[in-house]
C-alpha cells in the first residue's frame, strides 16, 4: 500500500492534491494546522491535525501514517510578507526536521514544493538546467537552501526525491489579495479594479493543473528540480482585461493606476520541456478555461455586496 503524507492539506494546492492521490490508489495522510478539513468521511482518507514547527509533532504524525511518500506544500505564503518574512526560516527548519523524520522511517520518495523566485530574475525564460539560481529575496533563498539540503539527503541515503518550481498559480481558493481574485472581487463590487500598467510577461497555470503535475511527479521516478508552469507568456493586461469582459464590465479596468515595482522582471516564462517529454504530463485547462472556472466560482462564493461608495 502507497501511504503519502500530504502538507498543507487544506491550501491552495493541497485541497485539489486529495482526491487525485485518491485516484492513484494513495491512502492519503492529509495534514493540517488550522482551518478545517476539506473532505471527510472518504476511505483511505486520514486527517491529522499538526503544527509542524513542532518536532515530537511530527514524529508523532510520521509514525502514525508510515508514510511511503511525502508530497509537501505547506509553507509562510501571506500575500505581500512571505518574501521577507522569517516564517520563511522557520518553515525551512520545519521543512528540514520533516525530511530527516521521513527517511529515518523508511520513506521512499518525497516530492517538494519549491518556487520560481529560486531563479536569477534577469533572465526571462527559466530552464531547470541551464538558468542560474540567484534567488533575491528570503522566500526564494530558503526554498532553494531546501532544495539543495534536499538533493544532498538524496544522494546520500538513496531517497528518490523531485523538486517542483511553481511559477504563477491561479483558481477557486485563492487568497483574496491576490492578483486574479482581487480584479474579479472588485468588479463584483461595482469597483473598478485598479492595476498597474499590466504589460508585465507571465506563465500562470491553473491550480488544479498545478496539484495535478505534481501528483504525476510524485507517482514517476523523475529526481532533481522540474518546473511546474504552463510555458504560455501571457501579458497581464490580457488576464485583467478577460475578467471585466467576461463579466460584462469592461470599462471596470483602471490600467496604470498603481504603480509597478520597480525591481519587478517584465518577462517570466518557464521551460517545460522536461515536464511535457520526460515527465508527459499536459495541463487540463486552458488559460480561458481556467479564467471562466475561477471568476464562476468567486460567483458563487463571495459574500460582497454592491458597493454605493465605488460604484460605476
Amino acid at each position: 500500500m502507497k501511504r503519502v503524507l500530504l502538507t498543507g492539506a487544506t491550501g491552495f494546492i493541497g485541497r485539489y492534491a486529495i482526491p487525485l492521490l485518491l485516484e492513484k490508489g494513495y491512502e492519503v495522510h492529509a495534514v493540517f494546522h488550522a482551518g478545517r478539513p476539506t473532505v471527510t468521511n472518504v476511505p483511505q482518507l486520514f486527517w491529522h491535525q499538526c503544527n509542524l514547527m513542532d518536532t515530537a509533532q511530527q514524529r508523532r504524525i510520521m509514525e502514525e501514517a508510515k508514510p511511503t511518500h511525502l508530497l509537501h506544500f505547506a509553507w509562510y505564503t501571506i500575500p505581500g510578507k512571505f518574501w521577507t518574512s522569517f516564517e520563511n526560516l522557520r518553515w525551512l527548519q520545519a521543512s528540514i526536521d520533516m525530511l530527516m523524520n521521513f527517511t529515518a522511517r523508511g520513506g521512499e520518495r518525497a516530492v517538494l514544493a519549491g518556487s520560481c523566485a529560486e531563479y536569477d530574475w534577469s533572465y526571462g525564460f527559466y530552464s531547470e538546467d541551464v538558468t542560474p539560481l540567484r534567488p533575491s529575496s528570503l522566500y526564494g533563498a530558503c526554498k532553494h537552501s531546501l532544495q539543495q539540503i534536499l538533493r544532498f539527503v538524496s544522494q546520500q541515503t538513496g531517497l528518490s526525491s523531485a523538486w517542483g518550481r511553481i511559477f504563477f498559480l491561479y483558481g477557486p481558493y485563492e487568497h483574496q489579495s491576490r492578483l486574479v481574485p482581487t480584479v474579479i472581487n472588485s468588479i463584483l463590487r461595482g469597483c473598478v479594479a485598479k492595476c498597474t500598467h499590466g504589460r508585465q510577461i507571465r506563465d500562470f497555470l491553473f491550480v488544479e493543473d498545478v496539484a495535478s503535475a505534481f501528483v504525476a511527479l510524485l507517482e514517476s521516478s523523475i529526481e532533481g528540480p522540474i518546473n511546474i508552469a504552463s510555458g504560455q507568456p501571457v501579458a497581464i493586461r490580457k488576464i485583467v482585461k478577460w475578467i471585466a469582459e467576461y463579466l460584462g464590465q469592461p470599462d471596470s479596468v483602471a490600467l496604470g493606476a498603481l504603480p509597478a515595482p520597480a525591481a519587478e522582471p517584465r518577462f517570466l516564462v518557464a521551460d517545460v520541456s522536461k515536464l511535457k517529454y520526460e515527465l508527459s504530463w499536459f495541463p487540463k485547462y486552458s488559460l480561458d478555461k481556467g479564467l471562466e472556472a475561477t471568476v464562476t466560482w468567486w460567483q458563487k462564493n463571495n459574500s460582497f455586496k454592491m458597493d454605493k461608495e465605488c460604484r460605476t
